[in-house]
């Protein structure tokens, strides 16, 4: 993406942000609420599109007036929302408008390719014929994950995957960003979560303002650094209390 800017009357959410993605690399975007990255995320999946600026895929300039038209293109976008049907079972979530078969379903054929694909990701859900209604929040996304990966695609966009999940299943969600990063996926991850970023990723793009504000490649870069880039303050309470810990152990 090149230039992209986006406007909603005369509130101005976006204006001329960058964002590339790589095949096979988790970049995170993270920001302060406002600072756009729900717009830009939006503008991939087909739900608004930019009033100017580039979207090339495959090194090919590409319109998205569209969610379907992001799905042809290979995007998939896992909302924060999920959207899954709770009375339905694991399978028919996962081939949920895509059922496998003609004048009947073909129930046997998906449920075999639900477990291959769950064991793909090394997912732990206990059986693909329960309700999702009785999954934990961390099942629940992993299911999320599985379904948007029925289409093949080659980018994967998670809106804030471990929001509202305890520890041991934000690690379990984790781990699926691990797997989709190991099929050579390229993934988006949205995250306020700065650990859960530096766990995963492996570049940051800072939005604020609704414009870029610093491109880090993990290993590079400190948690003070992107709080800095996030905030747009250089001395914030987490630099000041290391710069403390520093001259009191001088």
């Amino acid at each position: 993406m090149r230039g992209i800017n986006k406007s909603f009357g005369a509130v101005r959410a976006l204006t001329d942000v960058d964002l590339d993605i790589h095949a096979g690399e988790v970049v995170a975007l993270v920001g302060d609420n406002g600072a756009g990255k729900s717009t830009l995320v939006k503008i991939l999946a087909g739900v608004h599109a930019q009033d100017s600026g580039e979207i090339t895929f495959d090194e090919k300039r590409v319109s998205i007036p569209s969610p379907a038209a992001s799905r042809e293109l290979g995007i998939a976008t896992v909302f924060q929302e999920l959207s899954l049907c709770d009375n339905l079972d694991v399978v028919s979530n996962l081939f949920l408008g895509r059922e496998i078969g003609a004048a009947a379903l073909d129930e046997v054929e998906m449920e075999k390719r639900s477990w291959e694909l769950l064991r793909q990701l090394s997912a732990k859900i206990p059986s693909v014929r329960v309700p999702v209604a009785s999954l934990s929040g961390g099942q629940r996304q992993t299911v999320a994950i599985a379904r948007s990966l029925i289409g093949e695609p080659t980018v994967v966009i998670l809106d804030e995957p471990t929001a509202a999940l305890g520890i041991a299943q934000t690690a379990e969600v984790l781990n699926l960003v691990e797997r989709l990063r190991e099929r050579g996926l390229g993934v988006v991850l949205i995250s306020h979560n700065l650990a859960d970023v530096q766990a995963v990723a492996d570049r940051v793009v800072v939005l604020r303002l609704g414009r870029n504000n610093g491109v880090f490649t993990v290993p590079d870069v400190s948690y003070e650094e992107i709080i800095a880039a996030i905030t747009g303050a250089t001395d914030t309470a987490i630099t000041a209390r290391d710069s403390r810990r520093g001259e009191e152990s001088r």
